[in-house]
C-alpha cells in the first residue's frame, strides 16, 4: 500500500498511474479519511478505532481488486452492530464523545457504499465534520497542523470529484486547493481577529492523570512509585525586569487545603468563615506587589494556582475569581480551555492572625489511635520543652532538625506504606516523596496540640530560555504545612521537603530520573540537546496558545483601542468586519473584471475544448496553441471517424463564430454561451473509448 501513496520506484508510480480512475480517486480519499481520522484515535473506544481503520482497509481492497461492494444486509448489519457498541460505551449516542464516535463510523461506513459522485460528496462532507470535531478534544498546535493538512487533503479530492474526465493529476487537484486556501486565508484571518468572541458553549471533560500532579485528596502511603509527568500545569509571565520570577523558595504555587483527616485520607478543608467575616482584614503584607500573568493550561477544575500570598482577585477573561477561607483562589468555572489571568501577589505577608476557635480546633483534630509512636515521640518532646512560650515554634524545630540528620531520603519509590503511615515513615522507612513528609510533620504538631494543616499546589519552576516565559509542569507539584503560631504570626508556611532535600525547594530542583520524557538517556549532551529542543518547541507551542487560544474578547477591544475608537463595543467589530468583507467581495468582483476583458473568451473556449480531448486519450499535441478548429476536426477524424460529424460541426461553427463576421464587428455573446454548452453535451465518453482502442 505503502507503494500507492508514496511511490518510490518508478514501478510504484507505474502501478498507481495504471489505476482505473475509479480506483486511484478511492484509494486516495480512502487515505485523506484515515488521516483526518487519526488525531481522534486518542479520545475514540478502541473498538471504533480498530473498526474504522478495518473498513477503510477493506473499501481500498475492493476498490483496487475491483470487487463488488457490501450489499445492503451486511452495511446494516454493521450499522446496528455501530449503534450498538456506542450504546455500550456511552449508554447514549448523544452528547459531544458518542455524537463524534458516531460520525467517524457513520463516515467509514458511507465508503463502503459510495458508487457515485453523490455518495462521494456525503464522504467529503462529513469528513468535514470529523475534522472539526478534533477541535472539541484539543485546540494544540498539533491538531491544528493535522487538521490543515486533512482539510487540503479534503479540498484536494473535492477538486479532483468536479474534473470528470480523463485521469486528471491529485498533484494538479492539490495547487488548486491550496490556492484556494491562500486565497480564503486573508478572509479567515479577518474573522478570527474581529468576529465577536464569545465564550464557549460547552467544554469537554477528560479524565485526570495518574502521574504527578493534583487532587482534591491525599491518601498518604496507598501509592507505592509516583513517575514524573513532564506535563506543564501553567506557564508565567513576571512583570519585572528581564521577567525574573522572585526567589526559588518563594515559588508557591498554592491548590486545595487539605485539613480534614481521616487516619488514611486528607480531604478539602471546610469553610469556617461566614460570608460577613472580612477575610482580607486578616491579611498583613509588606513592600509592592508582585504582578505577573499566568497561562494555565486545562485542567478541568476551578484551581488559579497563584503564587501565596494573593490577595486582590485575579482577572479572569470569563467568569469571576473568588477565595476560600484558606486563601486558595477558585473560578467559579472550572478550566476547561488555556486561559491567561493577570495576577498580583505578596511574596511578604502575614494572614490568618484571627483564626476562629473552630477553624483552629480542626486543624488540631487527630482520629483516635492514630500514629502512637508519633503520638508519644512528641509527647517526650514536648515534655523536655517545659512550658516555654515558644514551645510550638520550638517543636517545628526539632522536627525540621530530626528530618535533616535522621537519616531519612526523598524519593519517588517509597513502596506501599501500610497501617500508620506516619509511624512507619518516623520510625521504619524514612523515606517518601512530598506527601508522606507533609503528613508525618502535621501529624506531629496536631500531636502536640498544635494546628497545622497540608498544602498542595506547585513548587519552583523552569525559564524557558527561548521565549522568556516560566514553566510549571506537573512533575513541580507539590506539599508543604502550614502552622499557626499564635496571633502575632498566625499561619506560618513550612516545607518539611526542605530539610530532607534542601535543593528541591531551594533550587527548584526535581529528582533526577533514568529517562528524558519517556526516553531513556544518561549523557549529559543528549540531555542538554533534548531540553533544548523541548524548550523550542514549548516557546512555538506557547506562541499559539496566547495569540490564538487566548485571543478573547479582552484583546479585541484592545486591539480597537489602539486604533483609535474611545470606548469599543462588539458593534464596532461587526462594522469593521463587515466593511472588510464588502471590500473584499469588491476586490474579487475588479479581478473578475479585469481578467475577463484580457482574456478572449473565444480563445479561453478553444483552449478549453484541446484540453478535453487531450484528456480523452487524444494526442499531446491537441494541447498545441497552434491547432486552429479546422486541424482539431482533422485529428477527432483519424481518432474517431463516426463521431467526426459532431466534432466537425462544433468546430466549424467556432470557426465561423470567429471569422464570419466583419472586420471589427464582435461576434454574440449568446453564440459563444450557445457553444459553451455545446462543447459540454459532445460524447466526450465515446471519444475516451475510441482513442483508447487506437
Amino acid at each position: 500500500m505503502s507503494s500507492v501513496f508514496s511511490p518510490t520506484r518508478p514501478a510504484g508510480r507505474a502501478r498507481w498511474t495504471a489505476l482505473p480512475r475509479e480506483a486511484r480517486d478511492t484509494v486516495f480519499l480512502l487515505a485523506v479519511v484515515g488521516w483526518v481520522l487519526l488525531p481522534l484515535t486518542a479520545t475514540l473506544p478502541i473498538w471504533a478505532s480498530a473498526l474504522a481503520y478495518a473498513l477503510l482497509a477493506w473499501r481500498g481492497s475492493i476498490a483496487l481488486r475491483h470487487k463488488p461492494l457490501p450489499g445492503r444486509w451486511q452495511l446494516l448489519a454493521l450499522l446496528v452492530l455501530v449503534v450498538g457498541l456506542t450504546l455500550l460505551s456511552y449508554r447514549t449516542i448523544l452528547g459531544a464523545d458518542a455524537g463524534v464516535t458516531l460520525v467517524c463510523m457513520l463516515l467509514t461506513l458511507k465508503t463502503m457504499e459510495m458508487r457515485a459522485k453523490r455518495d462521494a460528496m456525503v464522504v467529503f462532507f462529513l469528513g468535514f465534520f470529523a475534522l472539526i470535531a478534533n477541535f472539541l478534544h484539543s485546540q494544540s498546535l498539533l491538531t491544528a497542523l493535522a487538521i490543515a493538512i486533512g482539510l487540503v487533503g479534503l479540498l484536494t479530492a473535492l477538486v479532483h470529484a468536479h474534473m470528470p474526465v480523463g485521469q486528471p493529476s491529485i498533484k494538479f487537484a492539490a495547487g488548486l486547493s491550496l490556492k484556494m486556501v491562500a486565497i480564503g486565508a486573508p478572509l479567515t484571518l479577518a474573522l478570527f481577529v474581529l468576529f465577536p468572541r464569545m465564550a464557549p458553549l460547552w467544554g469537554v471533560p477528560q479524565n485526570p492523570t495518574a502521574k504527578t500532579g493534583l487532587s482534591e485528596e491525599m491518601t498518604v502511603g496507598s501509592v507505592a512509585s509516583l513517575a514524573q509527568d513532564e506535563g506543564i500545569a501553567f506557564r508565567v509571565k513576571f512583570d519585572t525586569p528581564q521577567n525574573r520570577p522572585p526567589a526559588a523558595n518563594q515559588l508557591y504555587w498554592r491548590g486545595p487545603v487539605l485539613s480534614d483527616f481521616d487516619g488514611t485520607t486528607w480531604r478539602a478543608t471546610p469553610s469556617f468563615r461566614t460570608p460577613d467575616d472580612k477575610l482580607f482584614n486578616d491579611i498583613a503584607t509588606e513592600g509592592e506587589p508582585l504582578r505577573y500573568e499566568l497561562t494555565l493550561e486545562p485542567h478541568h477544575k476551578p484551581w488559579l494556582l497563584t503564587l501565596d500570598l494573593t490577595r486582590s482577585a485575579p482577572q479572569l477573561p470569563r467568569g469571576r475569581a473568588y477565595s476560600t477561607g484558606d486563601l486558595q483562589w477558585l473560578s467559579n468555572r472550572p478550566i476547561t480551555e488555556v486561559t491567561r489571568i493577570a495576577v498580583e501577589s505578596h511574596p511578604r505577608y502575614r494572614f490568618g492572625m484571627h483564626a476562629g476557635n473552630r477553624e483552629l480546633a480542626f486543624n488540631r483534630r487527630l482520629p483516635a489511635n492514630s500514629n502512637p509512636r508519633t503520638q508519644a515521640w512528641v509527647a517526650q518532646l514536648m515534655a523536655e520543652m517545659g512550658d516555654r512560650p515558644d514551645r510550638h515554634e520550638q517543636l517545628v524545630q526539632r522536627l525540621q532538625a530530626q528530618l535533616r540528620n535522621g537519616g531519612y531520603t526523598y524519593t519517588l519509590d517509597p513502596g506501599v506504606y501500610t497501617g500508620q503511615a506516619a509511624d512507619e515513615f518516623w520510625f521504619d522507612r524514612k523515606q517518601g516523596f512530598c506527601e508522606h513528609i507533609s503528613a508525618a510533620f502535621v501529624i506531629a504538631l496536631r500531636s502536640a496540640g498544635v494546628p497545622a494543616r497540608i498544602v498542595t499546589g506547585y513548587q519552583g519552576g523552569e525559564s524557558n530560555s527561548v521565549d522568556g516565559y516560566w514553566t510549571v509542569r506537573q512533575a513541580d507539584a507539590h506539599a508543604w504545612a502550614e502552622v499557626w503560631l499564635g496571633e502575632e504570626k498566625g499561619w506560618v508556611r513550612y516545607d518539611p521537603t526542605g530539610s530532607v532535600n534542601p535543593g528541591r525547594v531551594g533550587a527548584a530542583q526535581r529528582l533526577n530520573t533514568p529517562n528524558f520524557m519517556g526516553i531513556n538517556v544518561s549523557n549529559a549532551a543528549t540531555i542538554n540537546g533534548l531540553q533544548r529542543m523541548r524548550a523550542v518547541w514549548e516557546a512555538v507551542n506557547n506562541s499559539w496558545n496566547q495569540w490564538v487560544l487566548n485571543y478573547t474578547q479582552r484583546e479585541q477591544m484592545d486591539m480597537l483601542s489602539k486604533l483609535g475608537l474611545s470606548s469599543p463595543n462588539w458593534m464596532d467589530l461587526v462594522r469593521i468586519l463587515g466593511g472588510l468583507v464588502l471590500a473584499a467581495a469588491l476586490i474579487v468582483v475588479l479581478v473578475l473584471q479585469y481578467q475577463r476583458r484580457r482574456t478572449d473568451p473565444w480563445l479561453a473556449l478553444l483552449t478549453q475544448a484541446r484540453k478535453r480531448m487531450r484528456q480523452a486519450g487524444m494526442p499531446d499535441a491537441a494541447l498545441s496553441n497552434a491547432n486552429t478548429p479546422r486541424i482539431l476536426a482533422r485529428m477527432v477524424h483519424a481518432q474517431a471517424p463516426d463521431l467526426a460529424p459532431a466534432f466537425g460541426q462544433w468546430l466549424k461553427a467556432m470557426e465561423r463564430q470567429r471569422y464570419a463576421h466583419a472586420t471589427g464587428q464582435a461576434a454574440p455573446k449568446a453564440e459563444l454561451a450557445a457553444l459553451r454548452k455545446q462543447l459540454r453535451l459532445l460524447p466526450w465518453s465515446r471519444l475516451r473509448a475510441q482513442a483508447n482502442k487506437v
